[in-house]
């Protein structure tokens, strides 16, 4: 079983340095944050290292004076095993992989279906919740005591990947491990409230912009936004649009998919792509066509091309799918 491999692995090291994908959100920060705080308990030494930085509606985690950025000074660092969190792919941590020039053993956690098992010790769960539900079960294997911090980073990783306990992947499992959690005196209203209700004025007017403009496909069961780079413009965006946008589109009735488009705005013809489905359509094997991936009900890929020709190749492929459904 891959879980007493990861336990044999974690047993077995010393110093970890602990990364997770790029373009942080929850799960991510919150695998990351109670995985830590599992080896230090294990009287053992630990470092993250992220390429990017710990996005808006996440500042009040606990424990993030622990995470060092990929650009920052890295000199010193000294590790026996590289821990990758909640990431499907090597290099989909960024530069950060580059850290481990002597090759020490790799440790893959995750939970996505399109994990490519790169790891010296691959644990990997499509059908859990979260990544945050694999540490929990970890501390459980390992008898480690969760203490309120690692419960706030484990109950947030649950909370975000589950869509607020929304989604299908929220099982019994999920229910009874989160009512431990809030057990350590957590404040679930004041957790929801920093993540999803902190919207600035501002943000939410480019918001309000957007959502007007939202298109429908293949009978109403597609719909699809986009965020060109004009829109963004001159604007500082503190918080992370895409999700609110997409989290509307969801609840329009008869839609099974949700499409965003957003162009970067540091590179020209790079294009974001976020999906979501209701859980007919696999949304998986539509971003594995373009080259990303992620769970059947939410993935994500990356194109170098322009807006509208992104555009043309994704609504196709998405209607030619719809179609045999």
């Amino acid at each position: 079983m891959s879980l007493k491999r990861a336990v044999e692995c974690i047993r077995k090291n010393k110093n970890f340095l602990i990364t997770a994908h790029t373009n942080l959100e929850g799960d991510a920060l919150g695998s990351e944050l109670a995985f830590y705080y599992l080896v230090k308990a294990l009287g053992k030494r630990a470092v993250i290292v992220n390429e990017d930085a710990v996005p808006y509606g996440y500042d009040f985690l606990p424990g993030l004076n622990n995470i060092i950025r990929y650009k920052d000074n890295l000199k010193g660092i000294k590790f026996d095993c590289f821990a990758i969190l909640d990431c499907s792919g090597l290099k989909r941590c960024g530069e950060v992989y580059r850290i481990n020039r002597d090759k020490k053993p790799v440790l893959n956690i995750d939970h996505h279906i399109s994990n490519e098992n790169f790891a010296d010790v691959n644990w990997v769960e499509p059908h859990v919740s979260s990544c945050c539900e694999m540490i929990y079960k970890l501390y459980k294997e390992m008898r480690v005591a969760i203490n309120k911090p690692s419960a706030f980073c484990l109950y947030v990783g649950m909370l975000t990947d589950t869509g607020s306990f929304r989604y299908s992947n929220t099982s019994s499992f999920v229910h009874k491990a989160v009512a431990e959690l809030v057990g350590y005196g957590l404040n679930p209203a004041e957790i929801y409230k920093n993540i999803y209700a902190r919207v600035p004025y501002e943000d939410m007017k480019i918001l309000a912009d957007i959502l007007p403009k939202m298109n429908l496909l293949a009978e109403g069961k597609v719909v699809w936004f986009e965020i060109p780079r004009r829109a963004l413009k001159d604007k500082v965006i503190s918080f992370d649009l895409s999700e609110s946008i997409l989290n509307f589109g969801r609840s329009i009735k008869d839609v099974e998919v949700v499409v965003l488009f957003k162009e970067n705005f540091g590179l020209k013809k790079e294009i974001r792509i976020n999906f979501r489905s209701q859980g007919k359509v696999d949304v998986n094997k539509i971003a594995s066509y373009f080259g990303g991936g992620g769970h059947r009900s939410a993935s994500a890929c990356t194109m170098r091309t322009s807006l509208k020709e992104a555009r043309r190749k994704v609504l196709q492929k998405i209607e030619e799918i719809v179609a045999k459904q």
